[in-house]
């Protein structure tokens, strides 16, 4: 299975914030779209990536001034991406081994989705289940 027909599945709307996006701003735009990461992106081109983790990991630091400070300040700016047509299992390895859970899928230098480990979870799971319902039928029958 490739990444496209995950994407089918899922859709393909990707939240994106730009670098100046404070802290604070960007915690609200997790609460409000139910998400656990957001695509920097500035003048069009992917500049980083912030997850909540991110920011949790930033705290121990002191809140003071936190929430005001523009995601710049915390995100990764090397930024991992993917194809449409990479496989699904190949990057599920890839994100067990680097520890990260949100993957942007670019397509010819653009942003067309992104995946998480838990879409790739919830992937499994049903195919799993599929294989499954076909191996009862094969035997029941």
């Amino acid at each position: 299975m490739r990444i496209q027909e995950l994407l089918k599945g899922k859709g393909s709307d990707v939240v994106t914030i730009t670098s100046e996006t404070t802290i604070g701003e960007f915690v609200q735009i997790l609460a409000d779209h139910r998400i656990g990461a957001a695509v920097v992106v500035d003048d069009g081109a992917i500049t980083g990536i912030i997850s909540e983790r991110d920011v949790v990991r930033a705290l121990p630091g002191g809140v003071e001034g936190l929430l005001g400070r523009p995601v710049s300040t915390l995100m990764t700016s090397v930024v991992i991406t993917c194809a449409p047509g990479d496989e699904v299992s190949s990057l599920a390895a890839s994100m067990t081994e680097h520890r990260f859970r949100h993957l942007p899928v670019v397509q010819d230098d653009k942003l067309v989705g992104i995946v998480s480990i838990g879409d790739i979870v919830k992937f499994r799971l049903e195919e799993l289940q599929g294989e499954r319902d076909q191996l009862e039928s094969y035997i029941t029958s």
